[in-house]
């Protein structure tokens, strides 16, 4: 079970009258894909597969052009990618064809596995225990070329992340809640391994520890595109 809603066959996500003549059908293991599109005004229809997954992601292989090597877009970056000129509006702009017709996505049934999911979720990764959670990251030192941990567990401590991570030249001595030098000794590989994910000490990534994007780690005042694709998704 994943995001409160239980993994299954991608046979059973619909009914076959909600997949009646939808163009590009194809059922995976568990996933659905179709044919879908977003259109510009100046540069036409952008093509791609979208596939709808019982856990509420959506993913878009773009086929715009034969070179092109966009896959597993979210919807919104789809949109931004075809060129439309009134972003924003995915679930509006993304069309499929059925029966013929283009169809937004927001007047299909493609998108209830993924409303149910934002509904459940409220848009925060939660660990089972139903604490918000993130893993504990890791930014090299502009000068000594170590790597300094990183604790994720509050908003704060995430935002010292998200700026150390991007600033080109930050170093050891940048840590404000710690008093780390370059002079100090790198965390051994050993204890590397052991981020702080609730389900497994030595995770790797898993849905409880890696967040793509919420409340406590994404930041309205801040124009990196990270937080700008995330404020417009939950605009959207």
């Amino acid at each position: 079970m994943e995001n409160g809603i239980d993994k299954v066959s991608g046979s059973m996500l619909f009914s076959e009258e909600e997949l009646i003549e939808v163009s590009g059908l194809k059922k995976g293991g568990d996933f659905v894909e179709v044919t879908c599109g977003c259109t510009s005004h100046r540069y036409g229809d952008a093509v791609g597969k979208l596939r709808v997954f019982s856990n509420g992601n959506l993913e878009i292989t773009c086929e715009c052009t034969p070179g092109c090597n966009e896959d597993k877009l979210t919807p919104a970056a789809f949109e931004k990618h075809s060129g439309r000129e009134t972003a924003r509006k995915w679930k509006n702009n993304v069309w499929l064809i059925v029966k013929g017709e283009k169809v937004p996505l927001s007047k299909t049934a493609f998108l209830k596995y993924y409303n149910q999911a934002s509904k459940n979720g409220n848009g925060i990764h939660k660990a089972h225990s139903g604490r918000v959670c993130h893993r504990d990251e890791f930014v090299r030192c502009s000068r000594c070329k170590k790597e300094r941990r990183f604790r994720l567990r509050t908003k704060e401590e995430c935002r010292i992340h998200h700026d150390a991570l991007a600033d080109v030249n930050w170093k050891c001595s940048d840590i404000l809640y710690d008093r780390i030098t370059c002079d100090d000794d790198e965390e051994r590989a050993s204890r590397r391994v052991y981020r702080g994910c609730s389900r497994s000490p030595a995770c790797k990534g898993c849905t409880s520890c890696v967040c793509f994007g919420c409340e406590i780690c994404r930041f309205t005042d801040c124009s990196c595109q990270t937080c700008i694709d995330f404020i417009r998704n939950a605009e959207a």
